[in-house]
């Protein structure tokens, strides 16, 4: 025990204990919210692909799709931009360039990198995607699910989050 939590009245301290408790059960609470709602995304495009009778593409590389957007960008890019969060970019860009939905070229000031953006095919695939996110919020909006208020709140507590781990693992103390 410290010096400053021997003179503290033990009320506090425990006080304090309980806090940490409370707050790492909300921590964990959080962290599988997180992955649940991340895979919920996934099945609710995979359902709204279903629907549409969309076969060549699955939904981690719709929303590939969806975050490139009008970009012109590096495979490597994809990562350090935010726009594609899982391990396997490549196998992904490669089906998606098999299926016309993305086209290539290698850049003209480093031959080693590859700059990408959407094809015709591919655009049509992120308008899909953001009529979707349009239902949803109108949906959100006329069912007062959660407010313009709540989002921004949620958002600024993920951003505190992702650079809390983005430190964590840049920076180990």
């Amino acid at each position: 025990m410290t010096d400053e939590a021997q003179t503290l009245p033990a009320a506090i301290v425990e006080s304090a204990a309980s806090d940490k408790t409370d707050m790492l059960g909300e921590y964990i609470e959080t962290l599988s919210f997180i992955e649940r709602l991340h895979r919920l995304i996934l099945d609710v495009i995979k359902d709204e692909f279903e629907r549409l009778n969309v076969i060549d593409v699955n939904s981690v590389q719709a929303l590939l799709l969806y975050n490139i957007g009008d970009n012109e960008v590096t495979a490597g890019e994809l990562k350090s931009r935010g726009y594609y969060q899982g391990s396997n970019v490549s196998y992904n860009l490669k089906k998606l360039v098999e299926a016309g939905y993305i086209s290539h070229e290698r850049c003209s000031v480093d031959r080693r990198a590859v700059r990408i953006s959407l094809t015709e095919k591919g655009r049509d695939m992120r308008v899909i995607v953001s009529e979707l996110w349009a239902r949803h919020v109108e949906k959100i909006t006329e069912d007062q699910i959660i407010t313009s208020g709540d989002f921004t709140a949620l958002s600024v507590a993920m951003k505190g989050l992702e650079r809390f781990w983005s430190d964590q693992i840049r920076y180990i103390y």
